[in-house]
């Protein structure tokens, strides 16, 4: 089993290993190698005739000492040998059962790892953003902001990342101060979440929750730009004349709102990929394997599971019942939320991108009419009509000039 750098070094340690190996070992790699990677790595292996496995690990330092979710894929063959030893370190949920079953052929394991990297940055920019609202509109304090996150990591809200965010919020420094305030605001990235954000465009998944999240700490990297801008673009006087603990509490109902959003677009990458790739994905086992041990667990996987289990076809988990019910409940929150944030300039971009899908996801009609005429008025790329078969494709000679020539179909 490697655990070595994503890239170069693995094909590296496989090349070492491979004179020394028989018909039928394993090699496991559980870095966070690019799905591609290990889907390469295991043709290539396979026609050796060996067995290779792609495993991504999640949970961090307490995963190591508790037990992490194991999600391995690749040759199926390997799956009973590994399969005893992974499901005995894996961690175990309340019902005992292991955070950790097959996922399926080529890089699929390290496919569903990078998926659960990418809802991991949604989640934690959705925290984010919430906090700086806390911070910046209702001017408040570390412990009372703590108070907060307490309440909610025992609630629908509770999460590791909750959890975590209330510990850090009660974190004092060596002169008693918080901790927080004196951490620079410069994140950084390992690149799971930018393949993730790769991978959705090239699957035509619509990513946007955490395309966000991947760009917000791109966009934190600039802190000298950032500075300088501060001192010369203006913004609005920052005011709030609600009432704060009604206001705390839609903030609570717009995060629930904004993760069940995080959650369905990581799902439909899924999806998107499994159809794409030819892979076939047990979405339900998935999130069983997210209960616990890695950095993504929340109450909300569990309801998640029962969409699937329910529905194995369910296309959107906005369109189970019990996720429909949560978020017609709290869309309201989210909109009031982001209207007091926009007004007084304080970026939301997360939030904003999961209230624009879902707005989106809903609209039986998008203006992608009119984009459809401009493509064909300047590139006769043609349009389908609504009062004609789907699938027939029309050109209109917009100019006069044009005449009948018309462009191939194509979709990007």
């Amino acid at each position: 089993m490697l655990m070595v750098p994503a890239g170069k070094p693995v094909d590296e340690v496989i090349e070492a290993l491979v004179a020394f190996l028989d018909e039928g070992d394993i090699i496991i790699d559980g870095g966070n190698s690019h799905f591609a990677d290990t889907s390469r790595r295991a043709r290539m292996l396979e026609e050796k005739h060996l067995l290779y496995v792609g495993a991504g690990v999640s949970g961090g330092e307490e995963g190591a000492l508790l037990g992490p979710s194991i999600m391995p894929g690749g040759s199926a063959a390997a799956w009973p040998s590994i399969r005893p030893i992974f499901q005995a370190i894996a961690a175990k949920v309340d019902d005992g059962l292991a955070c950790c079953d097959w996922i399926g052929e080529e890089g699929s394991g390290h496919f569903i790892k990078m998926v659960h990297n990418g809802i991991e940055y949604g989640d934690m920019q959705l925290i984010c953003e919430v906090y700086d609202v806390m911070r910046t509109l209702l001017g408040m304090t570390t412990d009372e902001m703590h108070d907060v996150f307490k309440a909610w990591s025992e609630g629908e809200l509770k999460s590791y990342l909750i959890e975590i965010t209330r510990d850090i919020l009660a974190a004092k420094d060596d002169d008693g101060l918080p901790l927080l305030d004196k951490i620079l605001d410069r994140a950084g990235q390992k690149g799971t979440g930018k393949w993730a954000v790769v991978t959705a465009l090239d699957v035509a998944a619509p990513l946007t929750l955490i395309t966000e999240s991947v760009f917000c700490r791109i966009l934190s990297s600039m802190k000298d730009e950032r500075v300088l801008a501060s001192k010369v673009l203006p913004g609005p006087e920052v005011h709030f004349s609600g009432d704060r603990k009604a206001f705390i509490d839609e903030l609570g109902k717009a995060l629930y709102a904004a993760k069940i959003i995080s959650y369905t677009q990581g799902y439909q990458l899924m999806r998107a990929a499994a159809l794409d790739f030819g892979w076939k994905l047990n979405y339900g086992g998935i999130a069983l394997m997210w209960r616990g041990g890695c950095i993504i667990r929340s109450v909300l996987l569990a309801k998640i599971k029962d969409a699937f289990d329910a529905n194995p076809g369910l296309v959107n988990l906005l369109l189970d019942p019990f996720f429909t019910a949560s978020i017609a409940g709290a869309q309201l929150s989210l909109r009031n939320v982001l209207g007091e944030a926009l007004k007084n300039g304080i970026p939301t971009p997360a939030m904003s991108a999961a209230l624009a899908y879902y707005d989106g996801y809903r609209s039986a009609n998008l203006p992608a009419n009119l984009l459809q005429a401009q493509r064909d008025y300047f590139g006769a790329h043609q349009y389908e009509r609504v009062d004609r078969p789907r699938g027939a494709y029309f050109h209109t000679n917009w100019t006069g000039r044009g005449g009948n020539t018309a462009s191939t179909v194509y979709s990007a």
